[in-house]
C-alpha cells in the first residue's frame, strides 16, 4: 500500500466494487461530471471497466483509497493515459460523498504524485478538471500543480458545455516543492 498522511492507496478488492458503484457511479450527476463520456447504467455483476482492474493494461493503474485510521474505503484514485515513452500520465480521483471536504483529496493527489514520479519515474503529471471543481483545483494546486490552460466548452455535462482547467506538474518542480516543505517543517521544529 502507498501511504500519505491521511490515506492509503491499495489494490482494488472485490468487495470495494459494489460500494464504489453505488456511491460514485450510480450517482448520475457525479458520474456525468467525472467521466469523459455520458452516464449509462451498468448491470450489477458486469465487468465495469471503471471499477474492475485490468492488470494487463499498462496505461492504467487503479487504486482504492482507504483511510489510514481504520482502513475504511473512501474512494478511488487513478493514474491513466500512462505514456512510458514521453513519461507522462494523467491523475484522476473520486471520493465517496461522506469523505468529501476532509482534506483527503489533497493527500490522494500527493500520493499519486509520489507514485508517478518516484515509483514510475515519470516526468510530467497532468490533471483536467471542470472549471467549477474548486475541491480538485485546490488539491492540485496545494501539491504544486500549475494552471496551464482553459479548455473552453470542452466538456458536455448534463445538457450543457462546461470549461475545463488543464493543470500540470513536472518532476523537478515537485521535487523542489518537496524540498521547500521539508525545510519549512525543519524550521518550524527548530522554533518550537
Amino acid at each position: 500500500m502507498l501511504r500519505g498522511d491521511k490515506v492509503g492507496l491499495r489494490a482494488r478488492h472485490e468487495e470495494d466494487i459494489p460500494i464504489l458503484r453505488a456511491e460514485l457511479y450510480d450517482d448520475v450527476v457525479n458520474a456525468s461530471r467525472a467521466e469523459g463520456g455520458p452516464w449509462r447504467p451498468i448491470t450489477p455483476g458486469s465487468k465495469d471497466p471503471r471499477l474492475v482492474v485490468d492488470d494487463k493494461n499498462q496505461g492504467l493503474v487503479q487504486f482504492s483509497v482507504v483511510e489510514l485510521d481504520g482502513g475504511t474505503l473512501i474512494g478511488t484514485a487513478t493514474l491513466w493515459g500512462i505514456d512510458t515513452h514521453n513519461r507522462f500520465a494523467h491523475i484522476g480521483l473520486g471520493l465517496l460523498p461522506s469523505s468529501r471536504g476532509k482534506g483527503y483529496g489533497t493527500d490522494v493527489v500527493a500520493v499519486l504524485c509520489h507514485y508517478g514520479f518516484i515509483v514510475r519515474g515519470l516526468q510530467r503529471l497532468q490533471i483536467e478538471t471542470l472549471a467549477d471543481n474548486a475541491a480538485m483545483l485546490r488539491s492540485a494546486e496545494r501539491n504544486g500543480f500549475v494552471r496551464e490552460g482553459l479548455l473552453r466548452s470542452s466538456a458536455w455535462v448534463m445538457g450543457e458545455f462546461l470549461d475545463e482547467v488543464l493543470l500540470g506538474l513536472l518532476a523537478q518542480d515537485w521535487k523542489q516543492e518537496s524540498k521547500q516543505v521539508k525545510k519549512q517543517v525543519k524550521k518550524q521544529a527548530a522554533e518550537v
